[in-house]
């Protein structure tokens, strides 16, 4: 009896820890229904064992024990699928990032070196008018009016 009462605890908390969870907004509803609904089975076969057994000899199997084995291995199995999934999706998302991220990077490496040449060519034209143009000692431009027709 003791070990029934913490059994159910144990699987209410999962359950109150899954759908508190500030974590679980991408999860399916499909999962978390499944996850419910395993939630409730786990429930009623801690308090019901000889309904468990009942189902066992129904579909085959000698103890309800070993059908609740062989429900494990096949969650176990899909979890370990569903893991195996979640976790290409997200390779394949940190490939497409890392390679935006490159091109990205390239082209500002591209931009940055255009914006210095053409910076380069603005300052060669200004150091070519001012030589052209002379300046007086005290930085004015001399008057041109001696330049100028009478």
């Amino acid at each position: 009896m003791i070990v029934q009462i913490v059994l159910v605890f144990a699987a209410l908390a999962a359950l109150a820890y899954f759908v508190r969870s500030g974590q679980n907004v991408g999860i399916r509803a499909s999962k978390r229904l499944a996850f419910g609904l395993f939630v409730v089975v786990n429930i009623y076969a801690v308090l019901r064992p000889e309904d468990v057994t009942t189902l066992a000899r129904l579909l085959g199997v000698g103890r309800g024990t070993d059908l609740v084995v062989y429900l494990l291995v096949v969650a176990f199995v899909f979890g370990m699928l569903n893991s195996y999934l979640r976790d290409r999706e997200i390779s394949q998302h940190l490939t497409n990032l890392a390679r935006q991220i490159a091109i990205r990077d390239a082209e500002l490496a591209r931009r940055e070196e255009e914006l210095t040449e053409l910076l380069r060519v603005q300052n060669r034209q200004a150091d070519t008018i001012d030589v052209e143009t002379p300046v007086s000692p005290n930085g004015t431009q001399p008057s041109r009016e001696h330049e100028k027709a009478p």
